[in-house]
């Protein structure tokens, strides 16, 4: 009852967060205007977008299954890739859920260890954090008289004055009480069957990210897999500048504002909202203002992206909710369970 009361809440708070970024986001536009630009995009450009999106998700799926396949296991590449669709669905309803899901997922459809699946998806996760990193630094020697003031007024800036504002004795003082009771907890527990399950589960969870860790080592073709990362973000370059076209006023950007887009766009669905929602809005319409982009425009840039994308998430999502559930009863009735 209490973990459901927490999740509540923590769902409440990062929604509570979105939508104020979002309102922050349109407070002063006129919402007729903004409609009316979004029925007037390039329908083609758009679906171009889509395609560049789902290549994306297709390339990712190949490149889970090559860290899968040296612990032992060959699923299906079309299970694999409806499991990421419901981890991204998943995302929709409270951030960073979807890791789990999709390991879940796939653990049902596939018979994979949970534990071994969530060590691949770990791997991965660095891999995405690093190619954003060098992204960062391209963009940042590219474009450094645009994003250095950039970061630093919408990201560093309110960061900093947030943290000004903290206590910082009574931070401190939260943080070693807080230790303490958790070591306490454990140590006056440490006989209990309870708190030996949680060790045993913690261990588990351990020797999967090593393992999968380890999985990139056993690869056999290594290149491959840094093709496919490489394809990846390529393919993430491509939705997001194919959209440039979809509308007139930002159609005369070169790939340098796509490539400074793609990064901030990054860091926007990074935030710890649903979906991005509100931080996405908020830091791209700003972003492409240092272009010359009216705040109108960028917003409409902004919306349509964001959009489309959460109608993506959420049709191949559902679609993989429902195949990997349906082959997960066939699975079990098969088995005779």
């Amino acid at each position: 009852m209490k973990k459901k009361v927490v999740s509540v809440i923590k769902y409440a708070l990062f929604l509570a967060a979105g939508v104020g970024m979002l309102w922050l986001t349109f407070r002063n536009q006129d919402f007729t205007q903004v409609i009316q630009k979004i029925e007037n995009v390039h329908i083609g450009w758009l679906l171009a977008s889509v395609a560049a999106a789902i290549l994306a998700h297709i390339s990712r799926a190949i490149r889970w299954n090559m860290l899968i396949t040296p612990l032992g296991y060959k699923p299906k590449l079309i299970n694999t890739f409806w499991a990421l669709c419901a981890g991204y669905f998943a995302n929709l309803a409270v951030p960073r859920l979807g890791e789990i899901t999709r390991c879940g997922m796939l653990t049902k459809a596939e018979q994979v260890p949970f534990n071994e699946l969530f060590g691949t998806v770990i791997v991965e996760r660095i891999m995405d954090v690093l190619m954003l990193f060098l992204l960062l630094l391209a963009v940042a020697t590219l474009e450094f008289h645009l994003i250095g003031g950039f970061l630093y007024d919408n990201i560093a800036a309110p960061l900093m004055s947030k943290f000004q504002n903290l206590n910082l004795p009574l931070v401190i003082g939260v943080l070693v009480v807080g230790i303490i009771a958790v070591f306490a907890y454990f140590y006056f527990s440490k006989h209990s069957g309870k708190s030996k399950a949680i060790f045993e589960k913690i261990n588990l969870l351990l020797k999967g990210v090593a393992d999968g860790i380890k999985s990139i080592a056993k690869m056999k073709n290594k290149s491959l897999f840094i093709f496919h990362t490489l394809f990846i973000w390529v393919m993430y370059f491509f939705a997001s500048y194919l959209c440039f076209f979809a509308l007139d006023s930002t159609s005369m950007l070169d790939a340098k504002a796509g490539l400074f887009i793609l990064v901030i766009g990054g860091l926007g669905m990074s935030a710890p909202v649903q979906g991005g929602i509100g931080a996405f809005h908020f830091i791209v319409s700003r972003g492409l203002m240092l272009y010359g982009i009216s705040e109108t425009e960028g917003i409409v840039y902004a919306t349509i992206v964001h959009g489309y994308q959460t109608i993506l998430v959420i049709a191949l999502g559902a679609i993989g909710f429902f195949v990997l559930i349906a082959t997960g009863k066939r699975i079990k009735a098969n088995n005779g369970l």
